[in-house]
């Protein structure tokens, strides 16, 4: 059905609607197996198509539709994307391609979680049963949508980017104003995300008022409280909800696997997003006159830093979780799995002096380790827990600064921070990859 807004003007589709119980035949009521190349074909891609809407890597996803066409005796040769599939089903007869494309991107672990639970239970269930029935079941998995409504998703994003700002060295105050903050953007864009506006205006529009409701928030406190000014130093850590996590780390591990135009064009999504949120921060920053101030040094024990980190860990991870669409026990699991991990990689850094790359790849190899550990115990997906785990590692702080000093022409700062979140942001993706490497038999080779 074409889209309509609230002034009742139609939008027509640009990406026109696949009607998939039409692939079933209405002559056969039988199992799939005795249905039509196309009807199996139809299972396969559709499964991949929605795998891939959930933010999971092209390797995820070609293994599943493997799976499904081995089930159903085809064989399937698919190249995936970042936003489209295309793939050939063959049955020793005859062959069957489509090109797949979507309508847009995001992350979605419940769908996701189920989906996996689907191809697994594949050979014992839905093997029985007619397209017309696996197709129904799918419309099932494909309907369920948001799990939180966007208030919980407005205080997900607070608790996250609060907990990110106090990892980062913020204090009270900073925490607060990054709170309001980070809420209030995260429901503006989650609003204009349900009504399918531009991925440009989404992000301006909310990374904007979030850091102009931390600017505001924090000159009403200095009014009202007397704080000093020196607290402008949290304003980037409003809007490090933005960070594009999951394309970020998926990016890497598609180029591991040498699935070089899914990894590509995920990282040029992430860098689009990273681009447009940096640079409307620094444009407000340099109307609002705020300056990328050093945080003020927090005065703890260390038993106290510990402790206080595994906690500003465990919240951050969670609200990132929630965020994703995460059910509640897999966003738990997470924030354990980022409180030991986060913390292990600060401590690293302050007690041992690690340069902070160094850490973030420890860090992010011990994520993976204790992912797979819970995907054999609970049958979590491992990538449900390993990126937000990892998101809170994430060095935004830095890319704002380098993009700061390279608007106010600061060339050498600006090389300095930006090739500092280069080295940061490369060895999170490797630590990830090595751990797949050691706990994955089957990601260890090529073929």
């Amino acid at each position: 059905m074409p889209h309509t807004d609230k002034r009742s003007t139609i939008i027509k589709r640009n990406h026109m609607e696949i009607l998939w119980h039409e692939y079933a035949d209405a002559t056969v009521s039988g199992p799939i197996l005795q249905e039509s190349l196309p009807a199996k074909a139809s299972i396969v891609g559709r499964v991949g198509m929605m795998m891939l809407s959930c933010g999971t890597g092209a390797w995820r996803v070609r293994n599943s539709m493997n799976q499904l066409s081995e089930l159903m005796d085809m064989t399937c040769t698919v190249d995936v994307g970042f936003m489209s599939i295309n793939y050939t089903c063959f049955d020793g007869e005859s062959s069957f391609s489509q090109c797949l494309c979507l309508t847009n991107t995001g992350v979605n672990i419940s769908q996701l979680n189920r989906l996996e639970k689907f191809v697994k239970n594949f050979s014992k269930q839905e093997i029985k049963q007619s397209c017309e029935e696996i197709h129904s079941a799918l419309d099932a998995i494909e309907n369920i949508h948001g799990l939180y409504s966007s208030t919980v998703l407005t205080l997900s994003a607070a608790l996250a980017c609060g907990a990110f700002t106090f990892l980062l060295g913020g204090g009270i105050v900073e925490v607060l104003c990054a709170f309001v903050g980070a809420g209030i953007g995260n429901y503006i864009r989650c609003k204009l995300s349900k009504s399918h506006y531009t991925l440009f205006l989404c992000i301006i529009s909310s990374v904007s008022a979030a850091c102009l409701t931390y600017a505001g928030l924090l000159k009403l406190l200095e009014i009202l409280l007397s704080v000093q000014s020196q607290n402008e130093a949290g304003y980037i850590c409003a809007m490090l909800f933005i960070i594009p996590g999951f394309p970020f780390i998926t990016s890497g591990i598609d180029l591991a696997k040498l699935d070089m135009r899914s990894g590509i064009e995920r990282m040029t999504y992430s860098l689009i997003i990273t681009t447009v949120a940096t640079m409307t921060a620094w444009i407000l920053a340099m109307l609002l006159d705020l300056t990328p101030l050093p945080f003020q040094p927090l005065k703890f024990a260390l038993w106290q830093w510990i402790l206080l980190r595994l906690i500003a860990s465990f919240c951050g991870v969670f609200g990132f979780s929630i965020m994703f669409n995460s059910p509640v026990q897999i966003a738990v699991a997470a924030g354990i799995v980022g409180a030991v991990t986060n913390t292990l990689r600060l401590e690293l850094v302050d007690l041992l002096a690690l340069p902070p790359a160094v850490a973030a790849f420890i860090g992010a190899l011990l994520s993976g380790i204790l992912a797979s550990g819970l995907k054999k115990v609970a049958g979590y997906p491992r990538i449900s827990l390993t990126v937000p785990s990892i998101v809170i590692m994430v060095p935004g702080l830095y890319l704002y600064r380098g993009f700061y000093n390279l608007g106010t022409m600061d060339l050498s700062s600006a090389a300095s921070w930006l090739a500092s979140a280069l080295l940061i942001i490369l060895a999170l993706p490797l630590g990830l990859i090595f751990a797949r490497i050691i706990t994955d038999k089957t990601f260890r080779y090529c073929t």
